[in-house]
């Protein structure tokens, strides 16, 4: 008997009883806490409609109050010519505006080590779940080849089929790579294969909410430590024009092209495509680990309708049971919420009962000078179904860190179908600041399947500790890229940033990513400038493939060469033989001459003077 069990035997079984109940406290303590843990968001990426190709282009357009809805353009062959007013028409669709994103056709296969053949039957929502991935990784300053083997989990909303549509045919189309390209779970599956992820890899469809339910898997993984680090998100083309079809013949789509969430003359809703990813870590590990945290999930939950008045029809009930549910296990009051991103399609029928749900549960207590402000992204960018619960998520993220709404557009007269008086909400008609408190701000976001899955996430601001201004260089920036062209491209987005970003704390901060944060390919350049002007310069001639000062080129894949700064007499002897040699000596002065502008010295001469 060890002595634990002797002094086990030594109390009374009152006694037993009340440490065993006091064992099973802690353990359920330590199950809540995990539970509440909050998982911070330290990179996001997205692909939206009007140009939003990143997350600062997406603010632009949502802020501008853009509306990126447009006729159907000439690349989608499938779409075309099957547009009529009457939607009862067979095969005919009522949809005249969506709002598309550009290059859905472009894909650099070679960098991700595709061939074309298999590039060519690849669903692009496979193409951009994989781009948007890597442009997310890199936004939280992670080289995705360092992730090889770690236990990185890939939740990814995929819903719709068209690929396999305008793909399909008889048998004897059926090729090796049919099934890898066109089935939902390679769009996680071929993510986390490329880049050697050893964590959960699934693909999430509940219609609308899937990508929303993905970020909720994806937490829980996170916290069950099943995942060290999560990619989430979810991805929406229109490539084939059944379900919209089916849209027209249910009388969901907007006759007029228009989106007009919580309006009077709201008609239905307009689709949309895009993808959006964020990067997921839990927020102990962020803070280890010194990751720029851009806002804190404090709570994720989703369900399912039920038994409501159709199956497709929502359920205000279940919706305000998901709201106090999410609130519960965040440990957050309603009243402590600010603004919440609303699924909000634009419908007669599903507005109004999210507006009662809502209202059920944030809107009490609220006062008309105080109200929670509620919105919706749809208007700017039409329903992105299986990326709506991302795309309302980046904007939640948005919205914390510019401490206000942006303007909802095409809201003039408010539905009578809710009694807007005394429901405490409000919906922002121009830039709207959150209210002033002593707390973080927060924000809500839902998201709601056609199929009866709803999701819902609260999101925190989290604040940073301010970084120190430094407007004074050098700025050492290193770009790669897999070929010539590519790095002059990248060259230009960086000119963008430098240009948009000024001479800020975060200048410094985005050349050290540069380096130390991204995967480096074979055509590179490395620039150094004393400010950001001379900076945009150099930035300017990598773009357009010439020369300048403070610019290095070449490409890598040959042999090393190595600059010995030692001044001990033997290392200088040896300095002055490598430089006797002609490849050594070229590469040297090279290197030499950049290192000159910002030592004020040469390190050769400094050799060469030191050797006796």
């Amino acid at each position: 008997m060890n002595r634990k069990d002797g002094f086990m035997a030594e109390l009374s079984p009152l006694q037993q009883a009340l440490l065993t109940i006091e064992k099973l406290q802690k353990k359920l303590a330590t199950a809540s806490n995990g539970e509440r843990e909050p998982i911070a968001i330290i990179g996001m990426a997205c692909r939206f409609p009007g140009g939003a190709t990143s997350p600062a282009k997406f603010r632009e357009l949502l802020w501008g109050a853009g509306e990126a809805l447009t006729e159907i353009p000439s690349d989608r062959r499938a779409l075309q010519g099957l547009y009529d007013p009457d939607p009862s028409r067979p095969g005919k669709l009522s949809m005249r505006r969506a709002g598309f994103v550009d290059e859905v056709d472009r894909f650099d296969a070679e960098f991700f080590h595709i061939s074309r053949r298999e590039a060519e039957g690849m669903d692009p929502q496979q193409r951009f779940f994989l781009e948007v991935s890597w442009e997310a990784l890199e936004d939280a300053g992670i080289p995705p080849h360092q992730l090889q083997g770690t236990r990185t989990g890939v939740f990814a909303g995929v819903h719709a089929k068209d690929y396999a549509f305008i793909t399909g045919g008889g048998l004897e189309k059926v090729s090796a790579h049919y099934s890898t390209g066109v089935d939902a779970s390679y769009v996680p599956g071929r993510l986390s294969y490329l880049l050697g992820l050893e964590g959960p890899s699934m693909a999430v469809d509940t219609a609308c909410s899937s990508s929303l339910s993905a970020v909720h898997l994806a937490c829980q993984s996170l916290r069950t430590e099943e995942s060290t680090l999560a990619i989430a998100g979810g991805v929406k083309l229109i490539l084939a024009p059944q379900l919209s079809v089916f849209l027209s013949k249910a009388g969901a789509l907007s006759p007029s092209g228009h989106c007009r969430t919580f309006d009077r003359d709201a008609d239905g809703m307009v689709q949309g495509e895009g993808c959006g990813v964020v990067v997921l870590k839990r927020l102990r590990d962020a803070v280890r680990d010194g990751d720029r945290i851009l806002a804190t999930l404090r709570g994720t939950g989703m369900n399912h309708d039920g038994a409501s008045g159709g199956l497709t029809v929502p359920n205000v009930g279940a919706q305000e049971a998901l709201y106090r549910r999410v609130l519960q296990r965040a440990g957050i009051e309603p009243g402590q919420v600010d603004y919440l991103e609303a699924h909000g399609t634009g419908t007669r029928l599903g507005d109004p009962i999210e507006l009662d749900g809502v209202s059920r549960v944030y809107g009490a207590s609220r006062t008309p000078e105080r109200p929670l402000w509620i919105g919706s992204v749809k208007p700017n960018i039409g329903h992105t179904e299986a990326a709506a619960g991302i795309a309302g998520l980046i904007k939640a993220v948005l919205v914390l860190q510019a401490g206000e709404a942006p303007p909802s557009i095409n809201f003039e007269h408010p539905t009578p179908e809710f009694t807007w008086e005394g429901s405490g909400l409000a919906v922002p008609r121009a830039r709207t600041p959150l209210a002033e408190k002593d707390g973080p701000h927060r924000v809500a976001v839902s998201s709601f399947g056609m199929s009866g899955v709803n999701a819902h996430a609260l999101v925190e601001a989290y604040a940073e500790a301010a970084h120190a201004a430094v407007d004074a260089g050098p700025f050492v920036l290193p770009l790669s890229a897999r070929s010539e062209p590519a790095l002059r491209t990248l060259a230009v987005s960086w000119l963008r940033y430098v240009s948009e970003a000024g001479a800020g704390a975060r200048l410094q901060d985005a050349c050290f990513t540069a380096g130390a944060g991204r995967s480096h390919h074979a055509h590179r350049a490395v620039l150094v400038a004393r400010t950001p002007e001379a900076l945009r310069t150099a930035l300017h001639a990598v773009a357009e493939g010439r020369d300048a000062p403070g610019v290095a080129r070449g490409s890598s894949g040959g042999e090393p060469v190595f600059l010995f700064g030692d001044t001990e007499p033997e290392a200088n002897r040896l300095m002055r033989e490598l430089l006797g040699r002609d490849v050594f000596r070229v590469h040297a002065e090279k290197v030499d001459a950049v290192l000159r502008q910002v030592a004020g010295w040469s390190v050769i001469e400094q050799v060469a003077g030191a050797v006796s």
